[in-house]
């Protein structure tokens, strides 16, 4: 199986994922509401960078942070964000909702390719 096959067949599986209009590109739609990210985890294949659309559903700002990640991204009440993660290696990395980390937390699984 090829690599774009397999990072296809990946994607297809994996609820939350959206292939973009190139071959290997990655998105994952995540929405804030209630001060919690949906979908909370979610796994992307290494190597890969992958773009995240992000969609307050709150009247609150948010920022989306992670240490582990490297990004701060804010995104404003009833608004919208887009950013890019990766390439990464296999592993396991959170990230939370700077202004209400008791609620708004997350966890990206990054794993190898087959």
């Amino acid at each position: 199986m090829t690599c774009a096959l397999a990072l296809s067949a990946l994607v297809a599986l994996a609820p939350g994922f959206a292939l973009a209009a190139a071959p290997g590109d990655v998105t994952v739609a995540v929405t804030l509401k209630d001060h919690k990210f949906s979908p909370a985890a979610f796994s992307i294949p290494a190597g890969v960078k992958v773009r995240i659309d992000l969609t307050n559903l709150d009247a609150a700002t948010e920022e989306f942070d992670s240490h582990d990640l490297r990004v701060e991204q804010l995104v404003t009440p009833h608004g919208h964000a887009s950013f890019s993660i990766g390439p990464l290696k296999a592993g396991s990395y959170a990230f939370m909702g700077e202004f209400h980390p008791a609620t708004a937390q997350g966890r990206v699984t990054v794993a190898e390719a087959r």
